[in-house]
């Protein structure tokens, strides 16, 4: 990975992508530190600061530490990411959606513009209400509409140009642009969050065994998802001998690899998403009855650990069977000619890769869910709070699997750069031999 990236510098186009994806992200990082008219920071950092253990803690990690300044990227990535998850969901029920998705990127790009529109009107109510339950916490300089509207305005804006920031990020940088900023707000936490731990060990207030245990637990965490990650089932499937142009194929057999996570860390992030809807309604509602319910849904209860892997199962199978459609893959095997051996081509072979499918998904729901619950509740119990958010399972589940997923693109850009420079240098020198053959008669008569 050290070598690939090493080389990644030296090709330009490479080189261009980096560095505009670290421009994007230093741009997303300073908004982090700008706050939004009207409210008093010092009040909501000491209200932030006593409901460490709520899902306070949640927000503010999916929104690299915003919401602690409130600044203008306060509501983050969350709206965005919760559009999407009821566009994909709606996709497959709806006929006109179902027909846009298969159109192609003229269909998709629909679908884009429908999911802005649904961030937008997503965001303007959530910002709103934050900012009814910021007046009834009594951390507004001056309420009334005017802080309302003008809150409403500046979190909607904020969350709409990192909308665009992820977009471009996509297009023009490396990675998924969405998950680069999660990965981003993730990781500038990091640091704080360590020398926060050390040095609660230097006042007596967790001793130094307890700190080097929750360092040996992370890298263990650590070390487990990136075995699991790189781990998938491989299918034989055989090609026999056929024609390929003018020449005569030799038969062959291949393999199909399919993950164990074939979702990646989708899951948890659409999860996370959608218990951080469930805590800005509950923690800003005026209601008792909604704080009563939402007080059995902080991170660390048995309410929010099942809530959570019930979502985190359910996005597996469910962003899996997007990713992976296998009839298409026995479709396209048997215009090829390939066969699984065992298995007849067609829809026994599309049942056969459902099976398989189906196990690995479940496996892998397990091992995400696991993965996601445990090392929280094992830093929760020393009471390392923030450790325990930022360092968690999810949150180093999301670095891990971004960081692979963007090493895997840096070096497939990098064999695809190599590959065409081979096949330029091969025509090249097939150009000099060509023409070397042509002078050679001439030569030989002189």
């Amino acid at each position: 990975m050290v070598g690939n990236l090493a080389q990644a510098f030296r090709i330009p186009e490479l080189n261009r992508r980096i560095i505009f994806t670290l421009s994007m992200l230093a741009v997303y990082r300073l908004g982090v530190f700008v706050s939004t008219p009207g409210v008093n920071v010092e009040a909501l950092r000491n209200m932030f600061d006593t409901g460490e253990g709520t899902l306070f803690g949640m927000i503010n990690l999916f929104s690299g530490g915003a919401l602690e300044y409130f600044s203008i990227f306060t509501l983050g990535i969350a709206p965005y990411i919760s559009v999407s998850i009821v566009i994909q969901l709606l996709t497959p029920t709806i006929p006109k959606l179902e027909a846009l998705r298969k159109e192609g990127d003229s269909g998709r790009r629909v679908l884009t513009r429908y999911t802005r529109i649904g961030t937008i009107i997503l965001a303007l109510f959530q910002s709103f209400w934050i900012a009814r339950g910021l007046e009834s916490q009594g951390l507004v300089v001056d309420p009334g509409w005017t802080f309302r509207i003008s809150t409403m305005f500046t979190l909607t804006a904020g969350t709409a140009f990192i909308m665009w920031l992820g977009e471009q990020i996509t297009e023009k940088g490396i990675g998924n642009g969405v998950s680069i900023i999660i990965f981003a707000g993730i990781v500038a936490r990091m640091p704080e969050v360590m020398v926060s731990t050390i040095a609660l060990a230097r006042t007596g207030d967790i001793s130094p065994l307890a700190v080097l245990l929750l360092l040996v637990f992370c890298i263990a965490t650590i070390m487990a998802i990136v075995y699991v990650e790189r781990s998938h089932r491989k299918i034989p499937v055989q090609y026999p001998r056929r024609m390929v142009g003018n020449q005569l194929a030799q038969a062959q057999t291949q393999y199909l690899p399919l993950k164990v996570n074939m979702s990646g860390v989708i899951p948890p992030i659409f999860a996370s998403a959608f218990m951080v809807l469930f805590a800005s309604m509950f923690s800003f509602s005026t209601s008792e009855f909604w704080q009563d319910i939402g007080s059995h849904f902080h991170p660390g209860n048995a309410g929010y650990n099942i809530m959570f892997v019930v979502l985190i199962v359910v996005f597996c199978f469910f962003y899996t069977a997007v990713v992976f459609n296998p009839v298409d893959v026995a479709e396209n095997l048997r215009k090829n000619g390939g066969f699984i051996p065992t298995v007849r081509p067609g829809k026994q072979t599309s049942d056969f890769l459902y099976s398989v499918l189906n196990r690995l998904t479940l496996w892998g729901s397990i091992y995400i869910s696991a993965v996601c619950v445990l090392p929280q509740e094992f830093y929760f119990s020393f009471g390392v709070t923030q450790f325990a958010y930022v360092f968690g399972g999810t949150a180093v589940l999301i670095v891990v699997g971004v960081t692979l997923d963007t090493a895997s693109q840096i070096e497939s850009l990098i064999v695809a750069r190599n590959y065409e420079a081979f096949m330029s240098r091969s025509s090249k020198s097939k150009g000099g031999v060509a023409a070397m053959g042509k002078m050679g008669p001439r030569l030989i008569r002189k």
